[in-house]
């Protein structure tokens, strides 16, 4: 269920019964054969599928996320740390006064990471607020599947080539991972070291690994949503 399909009393009288709410947080940039919103697409899709198993409300996604890194690829658009900080926590505190108390964050990108770290300061200053976050790609979950088939995820590699993230031809051959001079590189250096943007390894793996890391990630996220 989605903000977007319902009107004002909807929600009105969504919130006599439940107060949990589900934000999504991404980026829009390059992700080499994948979609520029994988990092929104992926935890949309996540957020879907645990809002028909829960009834829980699912907000318009924030498409955009901090990305500097990336602004030497055309389509990548990036917003200041301070930018994406100021808005999420409007977002949460308008949430709250309406009367939203339990809400998980389904972040789909680690650019966004200080947001979280301030958050936790939002959440000392409204009283009775839950927040919670979940990085999908950083969970345990996703390192068991990994494992489990020896592959290593990385950034637009087969981790994110889900059928509905692909819009581009696949490289049939994994890519080396290339060396990188700096944990810090300007966004012309790093489209030197990327090159088409995926950070190495194979592009994508069969459908049923798909599914199983699909799987794991919406059972993490069903759990989050007890807020236990």
């Amino acid at each position: 269920m989605r903000l977007e399909d319902l009107n004002w009393m909807d929600v009105e009288k969504y919130l006599q019964h439940e107060d949990r709410l589900m934000l999504v947080f991404g980026a829009t940039e390059q992700h080499g054969y994948l979609s520029l919103l994988t990092d929104i697409k992926v935890p949309l899709a996540l957020a879907d599928s645990a809002s028909q198993a829960t009834g829980v409300l699912v907000a318009p996604p924030l498409n955009f996320g901090v990305s500097p890194y990336f602004l030497a690829y055309p389509g990548t658009l990036s917003l200041r740390v301070s930018t994406l900080i100021a808005a999420a926590e409007d977002i949460v505190r308008s949430a709250y006064g309406v009367g939203f108390r339990r809400i998980l964050i389904l972040n789909g990108h680690g650019g966004n990471s200080p947001t979280r770290n301030h958050l936790q300061q939002v959440n000392n200053e409204l009283p009775g607020l839950k927040l919670n976050w979940y990085d999908w790609w950083q969970s345990h979950s996703v390192e068991a599947v990994a494992q489990k088939h020896n592959i290593k995820p990385a950034h637009a590699n087969w981790l994110e080539a889900f059928a509905f993230t692909i819009v581009g031809d696949m490289p049939e051959e994994n890519k080396i991972p290339p060396k990188t001079p700096s944990a810090i590189m300007d966004a012309g250096t790093a489209r030197e070291v990327y090159g088409d943007g995926s950070f190495g390894g194979p592009y994508r793996v069969g459908g049923e690994i798909m599914h199983e890391l699909f799987a794991a990630c919406l059972e993490d996220i069903l759990q989050l949503l007890k807020f236990e």
